[in-house]
């Protein structure tokens, strides 16, 4: 019985030597593995593991595929659904989508999915140019505001239907969060973005860098020059506590940390814009930017540290981040939350006062709210704090489009299939959704893309 064949997992860095560079940490499978790993699929025929699936891509087929050894073929299963195999099955949370939902981890292990699709996308054998030449082009132009997860999915489904289309990117890089925001270390940018975006050009998808829509181009200019827009810019405007000491030198968003790292080399010896990084770094906040944070911090030479404000068995984050960050040596720091950033007199950061916490009640999203414990006050001392609070949609776009309806925290309030109060404009992703994950952004992309299909041919 295939449920009876061991999980197969892929080999990785020894930690002590991993925490000192950003070479990636997972080798990835080889062929062997693969083939072996994908034979553990019972190819059920309900496929629990693609409705789980954001973007819904036919699991089971291209397992199938590996198994036998027709690597090539997988690669074009995947491709119906998605263009970013390599990226996905580096990054997505599969233990709660596929994964999660695969029959052999009822009562057992499910099928290693993830690792199974970055296989199918690093392999050789399934690189095969997207030729513009297979799509029928029409007369229409959309335009796509945002290079990140969701504006490339939406670019790719809706190049392939025959549209014209051009991507607007505010950085000098495309890619959105897979390149600033993700470190190398879990997503090579070169050999795998990259990549992954050529294969977006090969479509005829024409990506313009450096432009900031709503000041270098307005929403009511593009819509001028193109039958759609999709508003897929993401949620790039970090949080802050709002406590004393924020403005100290040493304090750093996530975002900016991680921006200024991955985007910008500031990792690399040679780097013209290096980052400071003290001698202990303290990173507030317990999702997955708070792991790439502090374990960014430690390949950096800082001893690092996760301050979080309820339990290990709350965290957010994904657990294999939280597997490698402590395998790393980064010190977690469970039910606690700072009230104050001490500094010292030249005005930079030398520690944190913190309080105790404990967990009472459940609050609405059904976790169990944090509860100051009194009279627990104590000091941590760090010279570096990093706050990974979450993020929220930049306003520009908003303010300068009239007619877009915003909901509470900043983001595109937009009907099912992603349409906004605007006739003609389309939004999805984190600047609809605020911080997800790059698989539902995709899904969003998806879902736009046919709703603006219908829009355009007035059906």
């Amino acid at each position: 019985m295939a449920s009876k064949i061991p999980r197969i997992e892929a080999r990785e860095q020894d930690p002590r030597q991993r925490a000192m560079n950003f070479d990636e940490v997972s080798f990835g499978f080889t062929e062997a593995e693969a083939r072996a790993e994908a034979g553990r699929c019972l190819q059920c025929k309900n496929r629990p593991c693609v409705a789980a699936c954001p973007v819904h891509i036919q699991i089971p087929e291209f397992i199938l595929a590996v198994r036998d050894g027709r690597v090539g073929e997988a690669g074009e299963i995947i491709s119906r659904d998605s263009l970013l195999p390599s990226v996905c099955g580096r990054v997505c949370p599969q233990e709660v989508q596929c994964e999660g939902s695969c029959v052999l981890g009822i009562k057992g292990r499910s099928v290693n999915i993830g690792k199974l699709e970055r296989f199918v996308g690093d392999s050789e054998l399934a690189e095969k140019p997207l030729e513009r030449s297979r799509v029928v082009p029409n007369s229409h132009k959309v335009a796509i505001v945002g290079s990140g997860p969701a504006g490339l999915t939406c670019a790719a489904d809706l190049a392939r239907m025959g549209y014209g289309v051009t991507i607007f990117e505010a950085l000098h890089r495309a890619g959105g969060v897979l390149v600033y925001g993700i470190p190398e270390f879990r997503l090579p940018k070169t050999a795998v973005v990259e990549r992954e975006i050529a294969k977006l050009r090969a479509l005829g998808v024409h990506i313009e860098t450096d432009v900031v829509v709503g000041r270098t181009i307005t929403i009511d200019r593009l819509q001028q020059e193109y039958d759609a827009v999709f508003v897929g810019s993401g949620a790039g405007l970090p949080n802050f506590m709002g406590i004393a000491g924020e403005n100290l030198n040493g304090v750093l968003s996530a975002n900016e940390f991680l921006t200024r790292v991955n985007l910008m080399g500031a990792y690399k010896k040679d780097s013209d814009t290096p980052i400071y990084v003290g001698s202990k770094t303290v990173v507030v906040g317990g999702g997955n930017v708070a792991m790439d944070a502090v374990r960014v911090a430690k390949r950096l030479g800082s001893e690092a540290t996760i301050m979080y404000r309820r339990g290990e068995e709350e965290l957010p984050a994904r657990k294999e981040e939280v597997h490698h960050a402590r395998e790393e040596g980064v010190e977690f720091r469970m039910l606690a939350n700072p009230v104050e950033i001490l500094g010292d007199e030249r005005g930079w950061v030398r520690g944190v006062r913190c309080v105790r916490m404990e967990l009472g009640e459940a609050d609405a999203s059904g976790r169990r709210s944090p509860v100051v414990v009194e009279g627990s006050e104590f000091e941590v001392e760090c010279d570096c704090v990093v706050m990974a609070l979450g993020t929220s949609p930049n306003p520009l776009i908003a303010r300068t489009t009239s007619g877009l309806v915003v909901g509470r925290r900043g983001t595109l309030v937009v009907s099912d299939d992603g349409a906004t109060s605007r006739p003609g404009v389309f939004a999805g992703g984190d600047a609809v959704s605020g911080a997800a994950t790059v698989i539902l952004a995709m899904g969003a992309g998806r879902t736009a893309a046919r709703a603006i299909d219908k829009y355009i041919r007035g059906v």
